[in-house]
């Protein structure tokens, strides 16, 4: 787990330094609702930040432990859509990854419940896929470059 770092770009795709982005819920301050939580919850998987992931999971559906050693290397994160009424949310989401010299995505409709001032993961619908990026097409990894210009060259 490395949130020390002042990371320039948060990884959730936010635009803006992990620094004021998620690193303030990953300090403790409640994420303001469902989407911030999934922002958040993606760059622990990235930082690999198992105490937060577990903090922020519903005690109904967590897991007793988690181990993201061996956790594919998330490289984007993509919002399709949020919503929260309530103290009920839902985010609907498509992470990208890579694995070996491919490339996968993992999207999910996520549930979320609000309890004592604090959003929790409660569950999630997932799928999960191959990405078969042209030469052409944008980069998988979110660099805003072309696939052929960037990490086809890798």
């Amino acid at each position: 787990m490395n949130t020390e770092r002042d990371l320039d770009q948060c990884p959730c795709g936010s635009g803006i330094a992990y620094s004021g982005c998620c690193q303030r819920w990953h300090a403790g301050a409640p994420a303001p609702d469902p989407e911030a939580l999934m922002r958040s919850r993606y760059t622990a998987y990235v930082l690999k930040n198992e105490p937060y992931l577990l903090d922020t999971w519903h005690f109904s559906t967590r897991p007793r432990d988690l181990d993201l050693e061996t956790s594919p290397y998330w490289v984007s994160l993509r919002i399709i859509s949020s919503a929260d009424e309530g103290s009920r949310g839902r985010v609907h989401f498509r992470a990208s990854y890579q694995a070996g010299s491919g490339w996968g995505y993992l999207e999910e409709i996520s549930q979320f419940v609000k309890e004592g001032g604090q959003w929790l993961y409660l569950e999630g619908e997932t799928s999960e896929g191959v990405l078969k990026p042209g030469r052409n097409e944008p980069c998988p990894c979110g660099s805003g470059g072309k696939y052929k210009s960037c990490c086809l060259r890798r």
